[in-house]
């Protein structure tokens, strides 16, 4: 079988060079003579993470579709440390992408389950205040491009990033407790009232009646009524700058070109 280099990386002192091959054995050289120093053995599928340490040359930290994650010293070609990302129900977890924290003390795995794993020192109290599930109300809603080609939110014809912060939902849409909402940049300060979504009830296909988060809900003209409502802001703060002299941010519409995303 042909052999394919899947991944590489330099640690921070460009000594070496770690290599990833899809015979799933890491390879460590050195990068001015080119020769094999250590080959390390111990993923069980390809390897398309290698992340190096951010000072200590000896480290490197690898990841791959067998769920394993390994810290390994490459100058003793040794497995310093192994977590198996093993999910329940689900079997492992596949782990895409990994990186340190600048201090590196800690670092950050996502997985092909949409799990973000922390690992460093310490104590998890902290993090355990969490809720598992975490996603925005607003995301997977469609977008668009204007004239300029520039990405546009579809229903409130806005640019994502100057949307009003939205609000923290579990899997099923449902909000999380205000506590939880003032994690979101833009809601810190927030009064309690405005961190509690309006909720409401829909039907749904199959003809249940379930609860969702005003953001999800829609008005007779199928707009989201949370979308209306950040609308109107937006043609306030529109008719604003147009009375203070400047240009309102958002450029005419071209709906011939849409896109999808999140």
């Amino acid at each position: 079988t042909k052999l394919k280099v899947t991944m590489v990386a330099w640690d921070r002192h460009d000594a070496t060079v770690i290599t990833a091959v899809n015979n799933f054995l890491l390879k460590v050289w050195n990068s001015c003579t080119g020769q094999l120093l250590h080959s390390l053995a111990g993923h069980d599928d390809e390897v398309f993470v290698l992340e190096a340490h951010p000072f200590d040359q000896r480290i490197v930290l690898s990841a791959g579709h067998d769920g394993n994650i390994f810290v390994w010293d490459i100058d003793k070609g040794t497995k310093i440390r192994n977590y198996f990302n093993m999910i329940e129900g689900q079997g492992h977890g596949a782990v895409f992408d990994c990186k340190f924290s600048p201090d590196g003390q800690h670092f950050a795995c996502t997985d092909s389950h949409g799990h973000l794993l922390l690992f460093g020192f310490g104590c998890n109290k902290y993090y355990e205040k969490i809720p598992d599930q975490m996603f925005f109300h607003t995301d997977y809603r469609p977008l668009i491009r204007d004239a300029n080609n520039y990405v546009l939110d579809e229903q409130t014809q806005q640019a994502p990033h100057l949307m009003p912060p939205p609000f923290l939902v579990d899997v099923d849409g449902n909000p999380h407790p205000t506590r939880f909402q003032r994690l979101v940049p833009g809601r810190e300060n927030c009064k309690d009232e405005q961190l509690i979504p309006q909720l409401g009830y829909v039907a749904n296909g199959d003809g249940e009646v379930v609860e969702q988060v005003i953001g999800q809900q829609t008005n007779d003209q199928d707009e989201s009524i949370l979308d209306g409502m950040i609308r109107e802001l937006q043609r306030e703060q529109d008719l604003r700058l147009i009375n203070e002299g400047e240009t309102p941010p958002n450029p005419p519409l071209n709906r011939s070109h849409s896109v999808s995303g999140g």
